[in-house]
This record gives C-alpha cells, sequence and structure tokens, in this order.
C-alpha cells in the first residue's frame, strides 16, 4: 500500500526532533548576521483556522529563507493570553451573564478559572504548528500573563506615567454594554459593520406650532439632550407647512419638506444661538440646557443643518455642552440600559429606537422616519452594537507623539507599499488618544496607585519598587494580577495610603509591548534585546494594520521614540471559492489540520504561498490543495524516484561518475535552473512568494514534461557512457539545487529527497546562488521556439484527431527568426512530433491560401460610395501584394487613376490550408503539417501502438523496468507485416533480449487500431 504524504512528513518530523534540526540551523549560524523576526502571539482557547495556517506558513518561509541566505533567525513563540476573549469563554462555561455575576462568583475564583482555560487548546495549536512545518520555539515562549512579562509591561507603564502620558479623564468613548467596558480606537476599527437603523427627524418646540428640526441616526440618545447645535455660519429659514413652522437649514430644505412649504422668513445660523426649546422628552430638569448653541461641526452635508446635542453619547457634543457650561446629562447606566429616572428604565437603549419614535409620534413631534443604511461599530469580542459612553477612564496621551508615530512610519517598509500612507497612514492621521483602561478582571493590571488623601499618584516599574513602596509585606511570588494587587497598599509623601485604580489595560497594550516583555526587558538579556531590536519585518493579516501593527508602534514611539520595525508584510484574507470570508457561522471554513491530514503540508503550504501576492485576498478550496499536490508535490517526488530508480540500477555514483562535458539539453536546463535561481531570489527579497512560485512551477514543469521525458532514452539505454553519465550528472544538480529552491516552500519533501541525495538536511544547507557561467539565455529562447513548434504541431494533430504515435511526413516551419534558432534541435522537434522531416520557409503562400474581405465596420467608414472599389481591389491582390500588406501593415494601390492606401484594420483575413496540410500560428512562427498518411506511415503507427501496448503489459505483470524481456507476437497478414518492417524499432525501443514473430500457447489479445494482436511476455 503506497504511503501517503501526512505519513511521509511524520517520519520528516521525527528526523528533525531526533537530530535537532531547527535548533542546529539557527546555532550553525551563530556568527552570522541576524535577521530579527517577531511573533504575533495567538490566543490558545481557540482553534487554528486557514488564516492562521496562511499565517504560520509565510512567516516560517520568510524565516527558512532568511536562514538559508546566511541569516541567524530566532523565533520565540509567544501567547496573548490576557483581555475579554478569555472571559467571555470562561463567563460561558460557568453560566455568568454579567460583571455583577462574577464578583458574585468571587474574582479570585474566576480569575483561576481565566488562568486554566487560556490553554485549552494548547496541545492542538502545538500539533497544527508542527504539522504545518512552523519551526518556531514553542517550548520557551513569552506568555503575557506571566509576572516577568506584566513586569516589563509596567516599567513601560511607568516610564508613560513619568513623562506625564498616563492620565484619568472623563470622556466619551466606544463602550460595550455586554462587556461593560470601554474599547480603544484601533479595537473599534476592526468591528464595523452595514447594518439597517432607524432614523428619525424630531421636532423640537419652541414656541406654540413652532419646531427646531434634528435628524438623528441614533433616536434612542435623544432622553439625554441637553442642546441643539446650528452653524453660526449657514443660513437657515423658517418655513410654513401644515400650519406649523419648521426651522432648517436653507440649502436642505427641499431636501427636508419636500413640498407643500412657504418660506417666511431667513437667518443666519448665529441668530438662532441662544433660543430656548422644550426637549422632546423633559424626564430629568435641567438647570442650564435646552438652547440653541453654536457649533462649527454642523454641516450642509445631509440631516437638517441643526444638530441634536447628548453629551453623553458623543465626544463633539461633550466637547459643545463643556464649552458652552451646560449641564451634562446622563440617563444610560452601564448596562445600556436607561436609568430609573426614564420611564423606560431597564430597558436595552439600542432595542428602543422603534419605542422612541412611538412616543414621538404620540406628542406630534416626529416629522419624519426611514431606514439609514451604515457603517456602525461592533464590539470585536462579543459581536455586540457598541455605544458612545461618556465615562471616567485611563488614557495614553498619543496624541502628543502623533507627530513621532507619522515620521516613524515613513522609515518603514510596507507591503503592499499603499499602505504606509493608505490605510495605516490615514489610521495614524486620525490618532485620538489610547482609551488605556478596561473595567474587568482578567488582564495586566494598571499599575497606578493614588492616594486617598491628597490625590497623589503612583506608578511602579518593578516588582521591588512595589515592594519598596507597599505597606503590606509583598512575596517575591506574588502573582500580579486581580485581585491580588488590589490587596497591596503603598504609602503616601503625605503620610496617606494609596490604592491600586480597578481598571486592567488593553490587550493591545500587551502584544505591543512583546519586543521587551519577550525578554523581560530592562531586567534581564539586554544584550539579546539589542541583537533583537528592532524586528526587520512583521507579518500578520491586514485586521492587524489598527491591531498588533499599530499598538507595536505606538508603544516602542512612547517607550523609546523608534520604530519597533524595518519592514512589515500585512496578508490578505482567506475567502471561500465565492470569494466570501470564511467562517464556521458561514459552514464554508476549511479546518488547515484535516487538509493537511488528506493532503499534506506541502502541498497546502504551495497552495497557499502560490496563489496570488501575500497582500491580496485569496480565494481557496479544498481543491487548490489537492491541485497543488498532484501538480506539484507529486510531480517533484517523481522526477526523484525516476532518477533514484536508474541511478541505483546503474550504480550512478554523482562523486565518482559526474562529467563536465554535457548534452546541449543538459546545458539547457542548467541554464533554465540558474535563471530561475536569478529569478526567484529578486522575488522572495520583496515577500513577492507568488511570482517565485511560478517561476518554480514552470520550472518543475520544464524539468519533468521536457528535460525527463526527452531524456529517456538516455537513462534506458544499457552501460554507462558518457551522455548516459551527462545525464545522470545533470539530473542530480537539478534536484539537489531544486530542494534547496523548493525548501522554504515545501519542507517535507525537499529534506526527504536531500537527505537520500547529498545525506544531510536540505534546511542546514545554504539556498542557491545563480552560477552566471551556466546561463545562456540565447540557449534557453532557441528552446523556447522548438517548444512553440512542437506545441503548435500537437494542437494540429489534436484538431484533425490524428494520434501522436503516428508518424507524419512533413512539418513546414515559418519562424520569424528563421532556421538558426532552431536548426540545432531538429532531432528534438522530429521525436516530439512525430515528423519524418523539417522543411523551413519564409513564406507559406505555396501551402496556405490566404482571402481577403473588407472590414465594413472600419472601411465602409473610411471609403464611404468608394467601398465596391475596395471589395473589386481585393479580389485582384496578387499573393505578393497580400503578403505586402500583412507584413508592413499597408499598401499602396492605384486604381481607376486614384491612389488608394488600404490597411490592416481595413479587411479580414481568412487563411485555409492547402490540402493535405493544416496549420497553426504562434506568437513568433507558423507550423504547417502534412496529414497525408501512406500506406508506411500507416504501419508504423500501428506498431507505435502496439510498443505502447507491450509496455502496459509490462507494468501488469509487475516486471521490473530493467528486465530485458522475450516478446512473442502475432496477427494477420496486415499486422505481421507492420512488425516485420519496423522489426529495428521494437528492437530499440522495447527491452528485450528477442522477438518473434509466431502463435504460442497462452498469448493475450491486444486490441490496437481496430487490429487484434496476440503478445506473451516471458522474463
Amino acid at each position: 500500500m503506497k504511503e501517503r504524504d501526512v505519513e511521509k512528513e511524520r517520519k520528516v518530523r521525527e528526523y528533525w526532533q531526533e537530530e535537532k534540526i531547527f535548533q542546529r540551523s539557527i546555532q550553525q549560524r551563530h556568527e552570522a548576521p541576524s535577521f530579527v523576526f517577531y511573533e504575533g502571539p495567538p490566543t490558545a482557547n481557540g482553534m487554528p483556522h486557514a488564516g492562521h495556517a496562511l499565517g504560520r506558513t509565510i512567516k516560517d518561509f520568510v524565516a527558512r529563507y532568511k536562514t538559508m541566505t546566511g541569516h541567524q533567525v530566532l523565533r520565540k513563540a509567544g501567547w496573548d493570553t490576557h483581555g475579554l476573549p478569555v472571559e467571555l469563554e470562561v463567563q460561558k462555561k460557568l453560566q455568568l451573564l454579567s460583571k455583577d455575576d462574577i464578583e458574585a462568583f468571587g474574582v479570585e475564583a474566576f480569575i483561576a478559572e481565566c488562568k486554566k482555560s487560556v490553554f485549552t487548546y494548547e496541545k492542538e495549536w502545538r500539533q497544527f504548528t508542527e504539522q504545518l512545518g512552523y519551526w518556531v520555539e514553542m517550548d520557551h515562549p513569552y506568555i503575557t500573563l506571566d509576572n516577568e512579562y506584566i513586569e516589563s509591561v509596567w516599567h513601560i507603564l511607568s516610564q508613560i506615567h513619568h513623562d506625564g502620558r498616563l492620565y484619568k479623564g472623563h470622556r466619551v468613548v466606544p463602550y460595550c454594554p455586554h462587556c461593560e467596558t470601554s474599547l480603544s480606537s484601533h479595537e473599534v476599527a476592526q468591528g464595523y459593520k452595514d447594518v439597517h437603523d432607524l432614523s428619525a427627524t424630531v421636532k423640537f418646540k419652541v414656541a406654540e406650532n413652532e419646531y427646531l428640526l434634528c435628524w438623528t441616526t441614533t433616536p434612542w440618545t435623544l432622553p439625554g439632550n441637553v442642546a441643539v447645535a446650528v452653524n453660526p455660519k449657514l443660513s437657515y429659514v423658517k418655513v410654513e407647512q401644515n400650519n406649523e413652522r419648521l426651522i432648517v437649514a436653507e440649502s436642505l430644505v427641499s431636501t427636508v419638506l419636500k413640498e407643500g412649504y412657504k418660506v417666511i422668513e431667513s437667518v443666519r445660523g448665529e441668530a438662532l444661538v441662544g433660543m430656548k426649546y422644550v426637549a422632546p422628552f423633559s424626564f430629568v430638569s435641567l438647570n442650564n440646557g435646552h438652547k440653541v448653541i453654536a457649533a462649527d461641526f454642523v454641516t450642509e452635508d445631509s440631516g437638517t443643518g441643526l444638530v441634536h446635542i447628548a453629551p453623553a453619547h458623543g465626544e463633539d457634543d461633550y466637547q459643545a455642552v463643556k464649552e458652552n457650561g451646560l449641564d451634562f446629562l446622563q440617563v444610560v447606566d452601564e448596562k445600556g440600559r436607561y436609568k430609573q429616572n426614564v420611564p423606560l428604565a431597564n430597558k436595552k437603549v439600542k432595542e428602543s429606537d422603534v419605542t422612541i419614535i412611538q412616543m414621538l409620534a404620540q406628542e406630534n413631534l416626529l416629522y419624519s422616519k426611514r431606514k439609514y443604511e451604515h457603517s456602525y461599530p461592533y464590539c470585536w469580542r462579543c459581536d455586540n452594537p457598541l455605544i458612545y459612553y461618556a465615562m471616567e477612564g485611563w488614557f495614553i496621551r498619543t496624541t502628543d507623539v502623533k507627530e513621532k508615530m507619522i515620521d516613524n512610519n515613513q522609515t518603514v517598509e510596507w507591503y503592499p507599499a499603499h499602505m504606509k500612507n493608505g490605510r495605516f497612514g490615514h489610521f495614524l492621521d486620525q490618532l485620538v488618544d489610547w482609551n488605556i483602561g478596561r473595567n474587568r478582571f482578567w488582564g495586566t493590571p494598571l499599575n497606578v496607585w493614588t492616594c486617598q488623601t491628597c490625590g497623589l499618584e503612583s506608578s511602579p516599574n518593578s516588582i521591588a519598587q512595589l515592594k519598596e513602596r507597599a505597606i503590606e509585606n509583598v512575596d517575591d511570588r506574588i502573582d500580579l494580577h486581580k485581585p491580588y494587587v488590589d490587596r497591596i497598599h503603598l504609602r503616601c509623601s503625605c503620610g496617606g495610603e494609596m490604592k491600586r485604580e480597578k481598571e486592567v489595560i488593553d490587550v493591545w497594550f500587551d502584544s505591543g509591548s512583546m519586543p521587551y516583555a519577550q525578554y523581560h526587558y530592562p531586567f534581564e538579556q539586554t544584550t539579546l534585546f539589542n541583537n533583537q531590536f528592532p524586528a526587520d519585518i512583521v507579518i500578520e493579516g491586514v485586521d492587524q494594520t489598527r491591531g498588533w501593527f499599530y499598538s507595536l508602534l505606538a508603544v516602542s514611539t512612547l517607550y523609546k521614540g523608534v520604530a519597533p520595525y524595518k519592514k512589515v508584510l500585512s496578508l490578505g484574507h482567506i475567502l471561500d471559492e465565492q470569494g466570501q470570508k470564511m467562517s464556521k457561522s458561514k459552514g464554508n471554513a476549511l479546518n488547515p489540520t484535516l487538509l493537511i491530514e488528506e493532503f499534506g503540508a506541502d502541498a497546502l503550504r504551495w497552495a497557499l504561498l502560490s496563489d496570488s501576492a501575500p497582500w491580496n485576498n485569496k480565494r481557496f478550496s479544498k481543491k487548490t490543495v489537492q491541485q497543488a499536490k498532484s501538480k506539484i508535490v507529486d510531480t517533484f517526488r517523481n522526477v526523484f524516484s525516476f532518477y533514484d530508480m536508474y541511478a541505483k540500477i546503474d550504480g550512478f555514483d554523482f562523486s565518482q561518475h559526474r562529467v563536465k562535458e554535457l548534452a546541449i539539453i543538459d546545458q539547457w536546463i542548467l541554464s533554465r535552473l540558474h535563471h530561475t535561481i536569478e529569478k526567484v531570489r529578486e522575488g522572495l527579497e520583496v515577500y513577492d512568494f507568488f511570482k517565485s512560485a511560478k517561476l518554480l512551477a514552470e520550472f518543475l514543469d520544464d524539468v519533468s514534461n521536457w528535460y525527463v521525458r526527452r531524456s529517456r532514452q538516455r537513462f534506458w539505454k544499457e552501460g554507462l557512457d558518457h551522455d548516459k553519465r551527462a545525464a545522470y550528472t545533470t539530473l542530480y544538480e537539478v534536484l539537489v539545487q531544486s530542494t534547496r529552491l523548493f525548501a522554504p516552500f515545501m519542507p517535507f519533501v525537499t529534506d526527504e529527497i536531500h537527505l537520500q541525495l547529498v545525506g544531510s538536511s536540505v534546511h542546514l544547507s545554504d539556498f542557491p546562488k545563480q552560477e552566471k557561467t551556466k546561463t545562456n539565455i540565447q540557449l534557453e529562447s532557441d528552446m523556447k521556439d522548438v517548444r512553440q513548434i512542437v506545441e503548435l504541431t500537437r494542437s494540429i494533430r489534436m484538431a484533425a484527431n490524428i494520434k501522436t504515435k503516428q508518424p507524419l511526413q512533413t512539418v513546414i516551419v515559418s519562424a520569424v527568426k528563421g532556421k538558426a534558432s532552431v536548426s540545432s534541435f531538429e532531432q528534438i522537434i522530429k521525436d516530439e512530433t512525430n515528423v519524418k522531416e523539417i522543411i523551413y520557409e519564409k513564406n507559406t503562400h505555396n501551402f496556405v491560401t490566404v482571402e481577403l474581405k473588407v472590414n465594413y465596420a472600419i472601411a465602409g467608414k473610411k471609403y464611404g460610395k468608394r467601398i465596391k472599389v475596395i471589395e473589386q481591389t481585393l479580389k485582384e491582390l496578387t499573393v505578393c501584394e497580400k503578403n505586402t500588406l500583412l507584413t508592413n501593415g499597408s499598401l499602396n494601390i492605384e486604381k481607376n487613376g486614384e491612389m488608394l492606401v488600404l490597411e490592416n484594420e481595413d479587411v479580414l483575413v481568412e487563411k485555409k490550408a492547402k490540402h493535405p496540410y493544416r496549420f497553426a500560428e504562434g506568437k513568433d512562427c507558423t507550423v504547417i503539417l502534412n496529414i497525408g498518411l501512406t500506406e508506411e506511415l500507416l504501419q508504423e503507427g500501428l506498431v507505435r501502438e502496439v510498443m505502447r501496448e507491450v509496455q502496459n503489459r509490462r507494468k501488469k505483470q509487475g516486471l521490473p523496468v530493467d528486465l530485458r524481456i522475450h516478446l512473442t507476437m502475432f496477427g494477420n497478414e496486415k499486422v505481421l507485416r507492420a512488425l516485420e518492417k519496423f522489426s529495428a524499432l521494437l528492437h530499440e525501443s522495447l527491452l528485450v533480449q528477442s522477438i518473434t514473430l509466431a502463435e504460442v500457447d497462452e498469448m493475450t489479445n491486444l486490441h490496437v487500431d481496430g487490429e487484434t494482436i496476440k503478445v506473451k511476455i516471458d522474463d
């Protein structure tokens, strides 16, 4: 039973582990320059998916390639272990629905459960990583929950606090009512959805039957209204409609009111400022509010030109109310429900739009309503809609270093390049302060203690500093998590007691700190850190543009003032065959582990790397992996198996039998090899795996379907003469260099083959370098012309339904480059096309007739009434004149005393081959094939088909490929005549000791071209 690829790969993995190949690949480069690689930390409380397969494949590829090109590449794994995804999984497991439930359960017990859950799928992750062939140090990873990691994060935060950039403020922030915590702007950017919400145009009463008109896409915020804003520079009108006076921006009146209105008065926005109104909902009385204010952010782009202001739910609203000294109003609690002083108490605000609109209608305060499609933020962790919510929280003043971050980004090379100043650059341009605090449980605790007496803040930068300032005794082994650190109080210089602020920090700050925290910097390994900072490249999906890529840059700019990476490779998404994003809910997600089990990791890796440029989205399917296995992995193995089988038969030893003088086809494939090496390196240096994979696939096809196929007779013949040794020498070199070229793409099959060829791991070798002395571009070009002739000839055979085994007499070649480029390869052309002779003809008119007809679509407009003259002229053209027109593109003809200029575009060309010829045209040549069949040609065709059937019988009988057989054949008179006539061909082509034409016992009937041939094969 044939061994499956996954089993072969398992044996290679066992070899890697036994011989410590990964470790040796790093150790042997200890004096080489470093190539610094950072592993973005995944979470191990969820299963790996196709996106992880892409990311890990590309990371491994880059690390392997850079190692083989002479660098030392350390690869430290990491685990992202904090944050809400973990909390939500534990809540689900424990059936805890809210933060109140967690506190009732017990924070300490809950934290313990979070710790236990973090590595739920670590075994599956390790198995997946090893099966994929991703070499990364998993035995000593950095883990964000470890004390050492947290201590490094604290050191960074302490410095930011010392620099005055970590502060507590009251701000409107994106907020998840379900998770009961705020989000940072870069988290929000990851969760937008296009949704349909209800919008409303609402009447704000200023007098009897007189109203301000405001349009809102969030009707649920109306109970929190404090003001209405207008732009003081815009023009507004008071109009009369249905016995009501309505105030709206002049430029929007026809859009909002449609028809049936009369303009009464026009005023500037500044004249409306100070106007009092009655709020649609007056559940809470205000000392100073419910009046019109001026605001520059009000535009006439949409809505009514008047904006409803709810300071608790919009940053612009909050600042406008603050600047105008108006009251702040908050009618929504931290669970996203209305508070008790609202009739809708305990109702979720995001589910209240319909109710609010109904209440407005009942009070005659609803002017209109409609569905409104817009992009709305959803929580990236729990997939619930967010709200904007005013609350107290902790922020990092990233706006202080905004320009520095922009400057640092300019030092980075992005792949694709447009991301630098596009998606990423635009995000930096719109930067706001980082909302760092999270009012949750499982995360790195914010290391800020505040004095309960004088309000002084302290931010310890280490465990040692914490112990030094603590009132209580602090154990060296203290767990730096809630609730343990909350039990520690610090001494204030005023004599008061300092308590820790209750928040944990944004998990993105954890992951952004990894360049430092992975080495417990600055507490230890400073030399190693300095050698491993900044990264030469970071690689993650495009969704990390506002995630890990941003947090890395932000943390390093705040802490060190520099960019933490030199290059960024942003990967596209994995999509299904229809171009839809893969997800479990849609049922279109592919399990990478199952794909590996079925087709092997090499096939999966090749499929991912060769689909398109890494930054493009990829349409992916099981079929894609299957094709990668059959076209690339299996072909590679088959080429090696061919070499290995015959080299063992002949006892060929490269070290003893290699030769320097090579046949022209050997020189050609070596030129192709070294030309490919040059181009592959060019592609890989700019991370264009797709281009390099395409070049390698084309080269492998040349090796398998041209070089090996064309050289089979050289390997099959008896003895080990110079020509045969040249073929072995060439194929050995091609295979060794190919394993090294393909190694980063397909690490398993290449190592399996390299071990048998060289005796050592391919991953301990160097990536091939081009030898220019072996590169012959002219030879490659000539062979390309030869192959074009062969392909065109085959296409004629196929169209004429003539088998390849059927010999034909003549092929006529009319080549742009003439006879010189292909004359050295005449025997190859004859063998491949199965023709007896090749004729070179510059002109083809003896074999092909050319008929020119008027192209009325173009010539009709150009010549008008003279089109009849053109028709007649075309009929009278000589062969020479037709050739001139088609070759030069134009022809001057005098007709009836008038000079006509015919151009190619004026005519339609119809070419027909003369009997018994057929023709086909390519880019550089025209091929004409004589398909006439003589009796002798038919006889040879029959014999060649018999030879094919005999070879099939050999295989069925399981005979060794090198065994010379005794062949007995018999048939009718026609068959026997053919076999006798081509006896020499049979002896030359079949591995036989003897051929006897006789009828004997136990013969097998073969059916060939309507004839029955009896055959017996004896060993």
